[in-house]
C-alpha cells in the first residue's frame, strides 16, 4: 500500500505516522510511531527518526514513498524581529513570525544603535526578519537597519520582508557583507493590512535549508532533505486544514514540556477588522507560543505566572506547588506515580493552559490604545495536544480543559459549548505535512484519526 511515513522530530520524542495517500484508501492511518530522538553529545537526531520509521514499516509491512519531516528539536526556530516601529510593522513582523512556526525571542523597533545590535546578538537568534515601513512609504530606517545588521548584526540567515520599493538595496547591503539572504513580499504592505504568507513561506525556506543543518543535532544533508518546515509551522498548516474542511472555527492547545502553544483559525469579523485596520489587522489564523509555560522544562514559570494572574485556586499552597514545578524543571523524565503527583499535574497543566489562552486572545495596550482580542465564541472544535492529554482519563481531561470555556475573567468572548478532541495519534503535524500536495488524503486523515470525545 502507498503511504508517507510523516515525523515530527521534537527535542525528547519523535512521533511518525504512516498515512496511505493513493487510491480508495488516501488518508487511512496506517501506523504510529513514538521513539526517544535522543538529541545529545555525540547522537544524531537521524537515530530518532530512523528508528520510528523502521517501526511503521514493520507494522505495515512495506517501505513508504516518501519521508517528511517536521522539526522543533534543539528548539525549534529562534527568530528575532527588526522593525520601524513597534506598534506597526515590529508587531506585524512578529505575528508572521509567530504564524511561522518561530519562537520569537527578540523585537526591536526604529533605527539600531550599538546597545540595539547587543541585546539582538544576546538574544542568539536562527533568523533575523527584517521588516519596516509600507510599501512606497518611507524607508531611511529600513535601510539604515540593513546596513548596521551587514556590518554589525548575527551571522545568522536575513529574511527581507519590509518595504518593496527598497528591497533590492536592502538585499545588495546584506549580500555584499556576505549574508544569507531571503527576500520577500511586505508583511505590511499598507497599514491595516497584514500580508503573512510570503514571509512565512521565506522563514520556512530558510529553516529547511540553512538553520538545520547549523543545529548540530545531526550529520550530513540527509535530515535537512526530508524537513518540510518547523513543526508548530506545520502543526498550523494542519489546523488551517481542519477549519477549512467545514468543522467551523478551530482552537488548538498544546501543552508541552518546554512552551504551551495556542493555535486558532477562526472566521474573519468584517466588523472588527474594519474598527482596527488603522494600527495592524487581526490575524485570523495564528499561533502564540509561551517559552515560559511547560510541564517540565518550563514548569517553574507557570506557576509564577499563574500567581501574577492571581489564578492559584482556593487553599493551594504555593510553596508545595513550587516544589512540585522544581521537581519537575530539576528531573524533565520524572513522572508521577501517586494521587497527589497527578493531582499536581493536572494542576499545572491547568494553569499553563489558562495563562497561554489569555495572553493568546485577550485584548493588548499599545502606544496606540487598546488592540483587539480574539474572539473565540464561535470556536466549535478544541484539539489538544500534548502528553498531559493523551494520557489523561475524561474527568481529568475535562478538568484540565475546564479554562477553555470558563475563564471569562481573561478579557475575551469564550467557547460556548464547542466538542472537544484529543490528538492522540499525532496527525495534526502528519496532516500540515500532506496538505500540500495530498489535500484529500491530509483531510481525510484527520476527520477519521481525530475522534470527537
Amino acid at each position: 500500500m502507498a503511504y508517507v511515513a510523516c515525523v515530527d522530530t521534537g527535542s525528547t520524542f519523535t512521533k511518525a505516522a504512516a498515512v496511505a495517500v493513493g487510491g480508495a484508501d488516501a488518508g487511512r492511518l496506517l501506523a504510529t510511531a513514538s521513539v526517544p530522538t535522543t538529541v545529545g553529545a555525540g547522537q544524531d537526531v537521524l537515530t530518532g527518526l530512523d528508528a520510528a520509521v523502521a517501526s511503521l514499516v514493520r507494522d505495515v509491512g512495506a517501505e513508504p514513498i516518501e519521508v517528511r519531516a517536521c522539526s522543533s528539536a534543539g528548539g525549534g526556530l529562534r527568530l528575532a524581529v527588526v522593525g520601524h516601529e513597534r506598534v506597526v510593522t515590529a508587531e506585524a513582523g512578529a505575528r508572521v513570525g509567530l504564524s511561522a512556526g518561530a519562537k520569537v525571542v527578540h523585537v526591536s523597533s526604529g533605527r539600531l544603535d550599538r546597545a540595539a545590535l547587543d541585546a539582538l546578538k544576546a538574544d542568539r537568534p536562527d533568523v533575523v526578519l527584517l521588516v519596516g515601513g509600507t510599501d512606497g512609504g518611507d524607508a531611511e530606517v529600513l535601510l539604515h537597519n540593513a546596513a548596521r545588521l551587514a556590518t554589525s548584526g548575527p551571522r545568522v540567515p536575513y529574511v527581507v520582508a519590509g518595504n518593496v520599493d527598497a528591497r533590492d538595496e536592502v538585499v545588495a547591503l546584506l549580500v555584499a557583507r556576505r549574508r544569507t539572504v531571503v527576500a520577500c513580499a511586505n508583511v505590511l504592505p499598507r497599514i491595516g493590512v497584514l500580508d503573512a504568507l510570503p514571509a512565512r513561506a521565506a522563514i520556512r525556506e530558510v529553516f529547511v535549508h540553512h538553520v538545520i543543518g547549523g543545529k548540530g543535532f545531526t550529520k550530513g544533508p540527509r535530515f535537512a532533505r526530508l524537513v518540510r518546515g518547523a513543526t508548530p509551522d506545520l502543526v498550523l498548516a494542519g489546523v488551517e486544514l481542519l477549519a477549512d474542511s467545514g468543522v467551523g472555527d478551530v482552537l488548538l492547545v498544546d501543552v508541552g514540556g518546554a512552551t504551551t502553544d495556542v493555535y486558532s483559525a477562526l472566521t474573519p469579523d468584517a466588523e472588527e477588522a474594519s474598527l482596527h485596520r488603522e494600527v495592524v489587522e487581526v490575524m485570523w489564523r495564528g499561533r502564540t507560543v509561551e517559552g515560559d509555560l511547560g510541564m517540565r522544562w518550563s514548569a517553574t514559570g507557570v506557576v509564577d505566572a499563574a500567581l501574577a494572574e492571581k489564578l492559584l485556586p482556593p487553599g493551594a499552597d504555593a510553596d508545595r506547588l513550587r516544589a512540585a514545578a522544581a521537581l519537575r524543571h530539576d528531573d524533565p523524565a520524572w513522572l508521577p506515580s501517586s494521587a497527589t503527583d497527578r493531582a499536581d499535574e493536572a494542576l499545572i497543566a491547568r494553569l499553563a493552559l489558562t495563562v497561554a489562552l489569555r495572553r493568546h486572545a485577550r485584548p493588548a495596550s499599545t502606544v496606540e490604545g487598546r488592540t483587539p482580542g480574539r474572539d473565540l465564541s464561535h470556536v466549535s472544535l478544541v484539539v489538544a495536544s500534548g502528553g498531559v492529554f493523551r494520557h489523561a482519563d475524561q474527568a481529568a481531561l475535562a478538568d484540565v480543559l475546564a479554562p477553555v470555556t470558563t475563564d471569562h475573567a481573561g478579557g475575551w468572548r469564550v467557547p460556548s459549548s464547542p466538542r472537544v478532541t484529543v490528538d492522540r495519534r499525532y496527525v495534526v503535524a502528519a496532516a500540515g505535512l500532506l496538505a500540500d500536495d495530498h489535500p484529500d488524503a491530509a483531510a481525510v486523515l484527520l476527520r477519521e484519526a481525530l475522534v470527537v470525545v
